[in-house]
């Protein structure tokens, strides 16, 4: 029977509607949804005897069917639904106050199609909803301006609408006629009628002018001369060679650290026999399959303090990656020593992990995600570590700041003895977007779906949920490429695919398109030339941004990216914008100046990994107290964001400012600025001495955040304090959980851990805790 649907399906949607209601006439159905955050679906009572039936998918899809019952003397009934900017609906007539409807849909998504669990709805009496606002045309590409009527099935109901991506209410603009929509934008609009329930709001997305469509790419594309592409029919010493050469380069702390040099390792999917591929600055390893064990090393993927000049610590081995892969490493257990900006994704450990070098010296943080390690992961001499959304045999150490969510095997929460906090899920994760190869070899990026209340690694059950895109919709950025080509890419309608290099932007890149894929490997870097904002992301659902390295030029930015116009507010809930494995530097290659590095204003956004860092250490003449200057590592002002795994260090003001409300934080590595000159040139505006860590803004009631640690080490002038590391307005809505201040080799002092609670810092690098505030 699934064969013949699958014949069917491709035959078009009218027969995919003969093949699921036979299929529902039969007792069976398609298969279930991959995930519950596929779509959303409502009822809207129109009256007494009419109710709408809405479905909005995640996907578009080219078809929704819906199948229902309970209409007095009319059997069940199969239906295709009408899409109207999105959201597909139907109108059910004959029925009274009382009856109760048994319904459920049938969508198309990326070629299949898939059943939703039954919903009821019983119909009321006086109290209805209005319905939901429809639009025509509805929002698409068109070459020229529109004039758009917007309507709803209730009558007497009047609409307001919004054209600036904020929330219409019943004070926003009134619809009176239709409407002109001369260049791109977000139209919202809401439905109201006294005595009912205001309606749900609508959207449409209205793209004018020369945006048709991304110019088709190439889907096996010349990814440029800094991606290595690695085929199991290689000979390993071929292989070997290649990783031996990059590593070279990549390899030393004093010359590679602020070089220009970028490289990816890519592995197509196979097995692959005594590689060993020792991971250096700037390089990204990952596999080309679509689940990890799709690409499997018979070897290692390493890092570790390589260099004599580390003197056995890895304090400083940043920037590289390791993703979507399998590792059977080859003396029992993967290496990976490392410190901020050097996240270790989906990968399948087929043994155990060792987080710390081999000499067991310092180290100072990093990030797992969607991870299996079958044996025991130990962190020994880490300082801090956030483990999100994974699978541990077991967990090993702890010295100040190890945090898990969503993780089988993490320890128990215990802090701060032994210094562990341990969340059971994550209240909101998606995986990042990656490349892979297709069965016919062709390259495809994977998107995979929104999780809430997550735990465990996405692809546990052997396939990550989640969509794909072919590379034909993807402008492939590579040397030669300016500001102006990577504008007109996303003007055109394009995603946008970084290869390794460094990019100069004498413009802003603009992320308008909703849906947006930018996805980088081998740390492409952006440098702003002329003081402009590196990158804009618009008000909208679901752009994804992942992979990049934001470098400050010498003149002076407000801001290195921000996502959403200031005032953003409306709801993303159902299609964030995720922010993640997003790093941003001021100074330490070039003397770089930047206000602030991260603005983000659009609500729901989530920022899943970041190192936001004003260097303290670098190329001659790039850092310095009046060089490399940055008031600020990330300012949140929208509403309901999630940050999982925040680094954020050195700059010269609040590292972090949160205006938003219902914000959350699931792990916060901070140090203080080193270069405090002296007090007088760093008391914060209420006059305390110094500036928090991390700040709170006071009209905030509603904001949690869990396993949080800020250093100070103010060399420069040991007499510098600050008077607190986290400051917050009092109130029962605002809560902290495992929080601690560390004065580094006593450097320095702060006097309080969270507004007036905890004690100063002593010497000897002890550790002041906070289990909870208030």
């Amino acid at each position: 029977m699934n064969r013949t649907l699958d014949k069917l399906r491709r035959r078009g949607p009218r027969l995919a509607l003969v093949a699921s209601t036979l299929l529902v006439a039969a007792g069976l159905s398609a298969p279930a949804a991959l995930a519950a955050d596929d779509y959303t679906q409502s009822v809207s009572q129109l009256s007494s005897t009419q109710v709408q039936l809405n479905f909005t998918p995640t996907t578009p899809a080219v078809y929704v069917d819906v199948h229902y019952t309970g209409v007095p003397g009319v059997g069940q009934q199969n239906v295709r639904m009408t899409n109207g900017s999105g959201t597909w609906r139907t109108t059910v007539s004959g029925l009274s106050t009382g009856n109760t409807l048994d319904y459920w849909f049938t969508y198309e998504k990326s070629g299949p199609q898939y059943d939703t669990p039954h919903f009821s709805y019983t119909v009321g009496g006086s109290s209805t909803t209005v319905a939901a606002p429809t639009f025509s045309p509805p929002g698409g590409t068109y070459s020229s301006a529109q004039t758009v009527t917007i309507s709803s099935a209730t009558s007497g109901a009047t609409i307001r609408y919004t054209v600036d991506g904020s929330t219409p209410t019943a004070s926003s603009t009134l619809y009176s006629g239709p409407i002109s929509v001369p260049n791109s934008r977000t139209v919202n609009a809401i439905a109201l009628k006294s005595g009912s329930t205001n309606s749900p709001v609508s959207s449409a997305t209205y793209t004018i002018g020369t945006q048709a469509g991304c110019p088709t790419q190439s889907d096996t594309p010349n990814f440029g001369p800094n991606v290595r592409i690695f085929d199991p029919s290689m000979s390993a010493a071929t292989i070997q060679a290649q990783l031996d050469t990059d590593f070279n380069n990549q390899k030393d702390t004093l010359t590679a650290q602020m070089a220009d040099r970028r490289v990816a390792h890519l592995f197509k999917p196979g097995t692959y026999n005594n590689v060993h591929d020792n991971v250096g600055f700037y390089t990204s390893v990952a596999g080309l399959g679509q689940n990890p064990g799709d690409v499997l090393i018979n070897g290692d993927v390493t890092v570790d303090a390589f260099n004599a000049s580390d003197n056995g610590v890895a304090l400083q081995n940043f920037w590289r990656s390791a993703e979507n892969m399998a590792v059977n490493p080859s003396g029992g257990n993967e290496r990976w020593a490392v410190a901020q900006a050097a996240p270790f994704r989906r990968m399948d450990v087929r043994g155990g992990l060792q987080l710390y070098p081999a000499s067991y010296g310092f180290a100072s943080g990093g990030y797992i995600a969607d991870t299996k390690v079958a044996g025991q992961a130990a962190s020994v001499s880490q300082q801090q570590w956030y483990t999100r959304d994974s699978q541990l045999g077991s967990w090993n150490g702890g010295v100040w700041n190890m945090v898990f969510s969503g993780t089988s095997g993490a320890p128990a929460n215990t802090f701060p003895n032994p210094p562990e906090t341990t969340l059971a899920t994550t209240p909101v994760s998606r995986d990042v977007p990656y490349l892979y190869v297709d069965g016919t070899g062709k390259y495809r990026v994977f998107l995979p779906s929104l999780r809430t209340n997550a735990s465990g690694p996405s692809w546990a059950n052997g396939s990550t949920p989640g969509t794909s895109a072919p590379m034909s919709q993807f402008y492939v950025v590579k040397a030669g490429d300016t500001a102006a080509s990577i504008n007109n890419a996303l003007a055109a309608g394009c995603n946008l695919f970084f290869t390794p290099g460094v990019y100069h932007l004498n413009q802003t890149l603009n992320v308008t398109r909703a849906n947006t894929t930018v996805l980088g490997i081998g740390y492409p870097t952006l440098i702003p030339d002329n003081g402009v904002n590196a990158m804009q992301v618009s008000d909208v659902d679901g752009v994804r941004l992942k992979g990049l390295l934001f470098d400050a030029g010498t003149t002076n930015s407000q801001a290195l990216l921000t996502v959403g116009q200031s005032g953003s507010s409306a709801s993303h809930a159902a299609n964030p914008t995720t922010v993640q494995d997003v790093f941003f530097r001021i100074g330490g290659a070039i003397a770089g100046k930047a206000t602030n590095s991260l603005i983000v204003n659009s609500a729901n956004t989530v920022i899943d990994h970041i190192w936001a860092w004003r260097a303290d250490h670098g190329n001659g003449g790039t850092v310095g107290w009046n060089t490399n200057t940055a008031d600020t590592g990330l300012v949140v002002n929208g509403a309901n964001v999630l940050a999982t795994g925040l680094f954020v260090e050195h700059y010269q003001k609040y590292q972090v400012i949160w205006n938003g409300q219902g914000g959350k934080t699931i792990f916060f590595q901070n140090e203080m600025p080193y270069d405090v000159p002296n007090q007088a040139s760093w008391n914060a505006p209420s006059g305390v001495a110094g500036y928090a860590a991390y700040k709170v803004g006071a009209n905030v009631t509603s904001h949690e955040a869990w396993g949080l640690g800020s250093y100070c080490f103010f060399d420069t002038n040991p007499a510098v304090s600050s008077y607190h590391a986290f400051e917050v307005p009092n109130n029962s809505g605002v809560r902290f959980h495992s929080l601690l201040t560390v004065s580094l080799n006593y450097r320095g002092t702060i006097t309080h851990v969270i507004n007036d609670t905890g004690g100063v810092t002593p010497s000897g690098t002890v550790p002041v805790n906070v289990v909870n505030y208030p």
